[in-house]
């Protein structure tokens, strides 16, 4: 097996979204994919895209990816490169293509002046947390992923921040 990673570029879209929802599926969220290749295309190769993203390649057969983009560290006061998609294909996994990606990104983030890599791993998947053990990857267990989306979003963004129930369900 020839391993090599690549920067994806907008035509690689329906491979990107292949890979997302091979993700998806893999962490049992099978209908949470809303994204399309239109989408990612578009997002790829508009003047500020919100994402990069590698792929690894067997030869010229796509096999894994890793999806990222730009964060900051206020603590540090330093950028920060943010991993929000990483997966390669059950049939190659073990054969040093996640190595491979991971090396990239922070040769990536090295290069940008980057001082953290980060990234979010589902509490049970324990093949994945082994593999980020063994590159020097460690969890930081105090902090809890929060989110708002959906309904909740736009409620949120229609609410007067003044209003005295701002803030309070009800």
């Amino acid at each position: 097996m020839t391993l090599s990673v690549r920067a994806a570029t907008p035509d690689d879209a329906e491979t990107i979204l292949r890979f997302i929802r091979g993700l998806a599926e893999y962490e049992r969220e099978p209908d949470a994919v809303k994204a399309t290749a239109a989408d990612l295309r578009a997002q790829m190769a508009s003047a500020a895209p919100p994402f990069e993203c590698l792929l690894a390649e067997d030869g010229t057969n796509a096999i894994g990816f890793a999806l990222f983009f730009r964060s900051y560290s206020t603590w540090l006061g330093q950028p920060l490169l943010f991993l929000e998609d990483f997966f390669v294909d059950e049939k190659y996994r073990g054969r040093g293509a996640g190595r491979l990606l991971i090396k990239r990104l922070a040769l990536i983030a090295d290069e940008r002046g980057c001082r953290r890599l980060e990234w979010r791993v589902l509490d049970w998947n324990q093949p994945a947390q082994r593999f980020y053990r063994s590159i020097g990857a460690y969890p930081i267990d105090q902090w809890t992923v929060w989110r708002v989306e959906g309904d909740a979003l736009d409620r949120l963004s229609r609410t007067d921040p003044t209003s005295p129930r701002a803030g309070r369900r009800g």
